[in-house]
């Protein structure tokens, strides 16, 4: 009995669990976090309106891309296809993890899938590996990464004026290296490589071709159609008539 007990996940760990795991991943978004801020006040929005963008849209590299893309003048019907394209991926996300969700309610997933983006995806397929995803570690882990997005959001307006440039330190290479860590992550899964080198290959080649924000698409596809092809086929028994 006392080995049963010690296997059930109590309220204090699943939440104490997703509040460890999520500490690396604030770290790593607040740059990010700052450097919209700072951009966004750069372009003429008003603290309200920069500070409505993180809390409504909350997707920093497609919060970029709308900045960048309405500072060239583009127009809205081009700037609607890059984000749906560079954002198709929550797709996937979504279809993989709402399997998993299996102790939310309907409202409770709506409330899942808009706090799904990368880390927590990341987060929850890996804790779904070892145990069923409980409502308090989903919430609370999506919560503090919401969280801290929009706090980096709020700092950057106020001190934004102190980043000049952020390649000059590094900030640049900070979030495609910590993507690659939650990617390397999952190599322990059956069919990692090929899948991975897929993925990777198509996406180098998109970019060099097509461009951004195509080769994250196009290289997430890829990734699902090998993995496609080398999920082991099921027999169907046929029952006795």
């Amino acid at each position: 009995m006392a080995t049963l007990e010690a296997t059930v996940p109590t309220r204090g760990s699943e939440i104490g669990d997703a509040l460890r795991e999520s500490l690396p991943v604030v770290i790593a978004i607040a740059p990010f976090g700052a450097v919209f801020g700072a951009l966004a006040t750069d372009a003429g929005l008003t603290v309200a309106q920069a500070m409505g963008f993180s809390a409504a849209i909350y997707a920093g590299a497609s919060q970029l891309v709308i900045l960048q893309l309405v500072a060239l003048g583009t127009p809205m019907w081009s700037i609607l296809i890059a984000v749906v394209a560079l954002n198709f991926r929550h797709v996937l996300y979504s279809a993989s993890i709402g399997r998993k969700l299996t102790r939310f309610g309907t409202v409770q997933k709506a409330l899942a899938f808009y706090l799904l983006v990368d880390p927590t995806f990341a987060a929850a397929e890996n804790r779904a590996t070892s145990r069923p995803i409980t409502k308090r570690y989903y919430f609370t882990y999506g919560a503090v990464v919401y969280g801290s997005w929009i706090l980096a959001t709020w700092a950057g307006i106020l001190f934004g004026s102190i980043i000049s440039d952020q390649r000059a330190i590094g900030l640049d290479v900070l979030l495609p290296i910590y993507f690659l860590a939650l990617t390397v992550g999952f190599r322990r899964r059956a069919g990692f490589l090929p899948v991975f080198l897929a993925s990777a290959t198509v996406s180098v080649l998109v970019y060099l071709t097509l461009g951004s924000p195509w080769h994250v698409t196009l290289g997430g596809l890829a990734g699902i159609a090998v993995a496609v092809l080398r999920a082991p086929k099921t027999r169907t028994v046929a029952e006795p008539s």
